[in-house]
């Protein structure tokens, strides 16, 4: 049994506050803890039971500094290139604020700190075109974070490693059928807090019946 116990949340709250932490402590995480972490993360769904996935737990400093180096890669292609125009935006309810950019750009700088990784993996999945391929464990994957949220870990979601992504399948040794599906950092949060992250108006983004069907909210 895991000696740090889990907060006593309802999964409501757990839903509603468990939002992308990039500020991560370097402290280690009890393996009692990332087993429970793990464990409630296979209960998560995945398409005909058939379970065709793996959870790679990766802790090395030579690996995470390698993978690391990738990732900058490919956050810079995404992000590190639009830097100013980023910063100069005027506030928004979408896209990426001044402030997650920030903090996007320092877990990119000290991603190797954080002490575990958990690299999902689905087999069968390398060259797929199937766009509905992540349904089979982006659902475990979400159970995995309430579940981290609960022993008070930080995680955030992130795939900026998948442009070496045969790189990484070799380092990792994974099967030449299998895709990493995410690379999510796990660590003590070192600053923020809980915050329900910002979302547009559920009104706004939710239809009845059809594409703009509407119903007052009660």
């Amino acid at each position: 049994m895991p000696t740090a116990q889990p907060a006593p949340l309802t999964v409501i709250e757990a839903l509603h506050s468990t939002p992308s932490r990039r500020y991560l402590s370097p402290q280690p995480i009890e393996d009692a803890v990332l087993w429970a972490i793990l464990d409630a993360a296979v209960r998560g769904p995945h398409g005909g039971n058939r379970q065709a996935w793996g959870w790679v737990v990766v802790t090395d400093s030579d690996v995470k500094q390698q993978i690391a180096q990738w990732y900058r890669e490919g956050w810079q292609r995404a992000y590190g290139v639009r830097r100013a125009e980023i910063l100069a935006a005027p506030p928004s309810a979408d896209g990426v604020s001044p402030r997650a950019f920030h903090a996007m750009e320092h877990l990119v700088e000290h991603l190797a700190e954080a002490p575990v990784w958990i690299i999902p993996v689905l087999r069968n999945a390398a060259g797929s075109d199937n766009p509905r391929l992540g349904s089979s464990i982006y659902g475990a994957v979400q159970q995995l974070m309430l579940a981290a949220r609960a022993y008070g870990i930080g995680s955030t979601l992130t795939n900026f490693h998948s442009g070496h992504e045969d790189d990484v399948r070799a380092l990792l040794g994974l099967p030449a059928d299998s895709l990493t599906m995410a690379l999510i950092p796990l660590g003590y949060p070192s600053q923020g807090r809980r915050a329900e992250p910002k979302r547009r108006p559920v009104e706004e983004v939710v239809h009845w019946g059809r594409w703009d069907g509407t119903r007052p909210r009660g």
